[in-house]
């Protein structure tokens, strides 16, 4: 048990740091190609490095939650959510 007591507590706060980062990095995670660039894209400065980074790992760490989370039973909530289906 990775200490995540409160997985619908954990799952929150690590999704605010992960949108966050993704409104920093410029991309939208709804856009699969925007988020595999951005972390493939290693960046001169610093600070937008740092960023991206972040970003990595926090991503890590939540398909790592997700997976302890299946693994006890739980179905995780996706990171974002799917978009609604448009009328006809």
């Amino acid at each position: 048990m990775s200490g995540f007591e409160h997985y619908d507590r954990e799952l929150s706060e690590l999704d605010n740091e992960i949108r966050h980062y993704a409104a920093v990095c410029g991309i939208d995670l709804t856009k699969r190609h925007e988020v595999d660039a951005c972390l493939r894209q290693h960046h001169d400065g610093w600070a937008a490095d740092k960023a991206r980074e972040s970003l990595h790992g926090l991503l890590i760490l939540r398909l790592k939650l997700e997976a302890e989370m299946i693994e006890l039973g739980f179905s995780p909530p996706p990171l974002v959510p799917p978009a609604p289906l448009a009328s006809p």
